[in-house]
C-alpha cells in the first residue's frame, strides 16, 4: 500500500480523470449522426496508458465518476492482472456493477491474484458457482485460510485480519533472524514488529523492527522482545479493535485464537477502511438510505434505496400538516402566526439534529453505558434550557419589534424553550431506543427527530398562541 497521494498527485488524478473522460467524449456518437471512434486504436490506447500508470485506487475513482456505458469501456481496457486490486478498491454498488458484466473466467482469474483475506472481501458478490470455482482454483493452505475469513461475521476482527505475517521463534539469534528477512521477496505492508511464537505457534511476544535494527545481533530474540500490548481475538468487535488501534497508535495488532495460537494480524489500513466504511453507512443512515448507491445507478435501482424513509417522511409531514390545520381558525386571526411557526420548528429541528449526532458518535464510540442514559438526558435538557432561554428571548425581542406585541414575544419566547427541550428529549431517546431494540441508532436519525420537532413545535407554538392571544 501506497502512502497517502499529496496536493500534486491530487491534482493529478483530476487531470487524468478529465482527460480520460474528453477522449471517452469523443468515442460518444455524434449530434450530426456521425459514427462514434469507438473502434480507434489511437483513442482507446491513449485511454489504457493512462490507466497503466495510475494507482488501483485512483483507477477506482476513474470508474465510480463514470456512467455506466463509460465505465464499461473504461473498465475493458484495464489490464486483466489489475482487475482484482481495483475491484476491492472500488464501492460496493460499483463493484456490483461491473461483476454482473463479468465472464465466470474472468472473476476467477482476478480473484486469482489475490491474497486470501483479500478474496474473502470480494466472494460475497460472485455468483455462487463462481465463489464455488475459486475457492477450488486455490492452493490448499489459502483455501482454508478463505475458508476461515468466510466464516466469521461481519464486523468482526475476524472478517478484517490479514493471515499474511512473519514469525520468529525467541531461542534464535537476532542476526539469525536478519538473514531470514534478507531471503524474504518483500514484507507484508504495514510490518513494524514480528511475532515470536513457540513451536505450536502460540504467541510470547513481539519484536519491533526498529529494536531488531539498534540490538546487539548476537543476543536472542526472547532477550529483546517486548511483550504483547494488544493481543485480538477473531471474534473480538472490529469496531472496538478500531478504537484500540485509534487510543494505542498501533500500526499491527496479533489476532490469536482461544489456545492463544497466532493465526493472522490487524494492520492499520484495514482499521482505516473499516472506519471509512463505518462511517460512509453512518452517513447514509442518517439521511435515511439503506445502502451505498452507485450515483448512475439506474433510476428503479435508486427509487428502491430511497423510497422507504421518504415514506415515513411522508406520513410525518402529513401529521404536522394536520397538526397545522387544527389551528387554522387561529392562524386565520393573527397572521403573525403562519410566519413565526417555521422558525421554531427549524431551530428545534436543528437543535435535536445536534443531539442526536452527539448520541450517536458516543455509541459508536462506546462511550454511554446502560446506568449513564439518565445523566445524559438531564445534561442535554439542561443545554436545551440555556439556549431556549437564551434564544426564546432574543426571538421574543424580535417578534415584538415586528408586530408590536408584548403577548406575541412572550409565546414566541416561551415555545422555543418548550421547542428545543422536546427537541433535546428526542435526540436522546430515538438512538436510545433503536440501540435497545437492535438497530442502528442512525439510521433514519435526521428524518425522525425533524418529524418530532415539526408536529411538536407547530402543536406548541401554536397552541400556546391560541391560550394565550386569541
Amino acid at each position: 500500500m501506497t502512502g497517502l497521494p499529496d496536493r500534486l498527485e491530487v491534482e493529478d488524478l483530476q487531470q487524468n480523470l478529465g482527460e480520460i473522460q474528453a477522449v471517452l467524449a469523443r468515442l460518444r456518437p455524434a449530434e450530426d449522426g456521425a459514427a462514434p471512434a469507438e473502434h480507434d486504436p489511437a483513442l482507446l490506447a491513449t485511454v489504457r496508458a493512462r490507466l497503466d500508470r495510475l494507482h488501483p485506487a485512483d483507477i477506482a475513482v476513474v470508474l465510480e465518476a463514470l456512467p455506466l456505458d463509460e465505465r464499461q469501456i473504461v473498465w475493458e481496457l484495464v489490464r486483466a492482472e489489475r482487475e482484482g486490486e481495483i475491484l476491492l478498491e472500488l464501492s460496493d454498488a460499483v463493484r456490483e456493477s461491473l461483476i454482473a458484466r463479468m465472464e465466470p473466467r474472468e472473476l476467477v482469474a482476478a480473484a486469482g491474484t489475490l491474497e486470501a483475506d483479500e478474496i474473502a472481501d470480494l466472494l460475497p458478490d460472485f455468483p455462487e458457482a463462481v465463489a464455488q470455482d475459486v475457492i477450488r482454483a486455490l492452493p490448499q493452505e489459502e483455501r482454508e485460510q478463505l475458508r476461515a475469513a468466510l466464516s466469521y461475521e461481519e464486523g468482526t476482527v475476524g472478517a478484517v485480519m490479514d493471515f499474511d505475517q512473519v514469525t520468529v521463534r525467541e531461542d534464535v539469534s537476532l542476526e539469525a533472524v536478519t538473514r531470514y528477512l534478507r531471503r524474504l521477496d518483500q514484507l507484508p505492508d504495514h510490518t513494524d514488529q514480528l511475532f515470536v511464537v513457540d513451536r505450536e505457534q502460540r504467541l510470547r511476544g513481539t519484536l519491533p523492527l526498529a529494536q531488531l535494527i539498534v540490538a546487539d545481533l548476537e543476543l536472542e530474540v526472547g532477550q529483546v522482545m517486548a511483550a504483547v500490548s494488544l493481543q485480538l481475538h477473531p471474534e473480538d468487535a472490529a469496531e472496538d479493535a478500531a478504537q484500540a488501534f485509534e487510543r494505542y497508535d498501533l500500526v499491527s495488532a496479533p489476532v490469536v485464537d482461544h489456545f492463544g495460537r497466532l493465526i493472522g494480524r490487524l494492520t492499520v489500513n484495514a482499521v482505516v477502511d473499516y472506519i471509512r466504511d463505518m462511517s460512509s453507512q453512518a452517513q447514509l443512515a442518517e439521511s435515511g438510505l439503506r445502502e451505498e448507491e452507485d450515483i448512475f445507478a439506474p433510476v428503479w435501482n435508486s427509487f428502491r434505496n430511497r423510497w422507504a424513509w421518504l415514506a415515513v417522511n411522508l406520513v410525518t409531514a402529513f401529521i404536522a400538516s394536520r397538526v397545522i390545520g387544527a389551528f387554522e381558525g387561529s392562524i386565520e386571526r393573527l397572521v403573525a402566526l403562519a410566519a413565526l411557526m417555521p422558525i421554531v420548528a427549524g431551530i428545534g429541528g436543528n437543535s435535536g439534529n445536534q443531539t442526536t449526532t452527539m448520541i450517536v458518535r458516543a455509541l459508536a464510540l462506546g462511550q454511554i453505558q446502560r446506568e449513564y442514559w439518565g445523566r445524559l438526558l438531564r445534561k442535554e435538557l439542561s443545554v436545551a434550557t440555556l439556549n431556549g432561554v437564551a434564544w426564546g428571548t432574543l426571538l421574543g425581542a424580535v417578534a415584538f419589534a415586528l408586530y408590536g406585541s408584548v403577548a406575541l414575544g412572550g409565546v414566541m419566547a416561551l415555545a422555543m424553550l418548550l421547542t428545543l427541550l422536546l427537541a433535546a428529549g428526542m435526540g436522546v431517546a430515538i438512538p436510545y431506543a433503536r440501540a435497545r431494540l437492535g438497530r442502528d441508532p442512525a439510521a433514519g436519525a435526521s428524518v425522525l427527530i425533524t418529524a418530532c420537532t415539526d408536529s411538536g413545535g407547530f402543536f406548541i407554538f401554536l397552541g400556546l398562541a391560541t391560550l394565550f392571544l386569541l
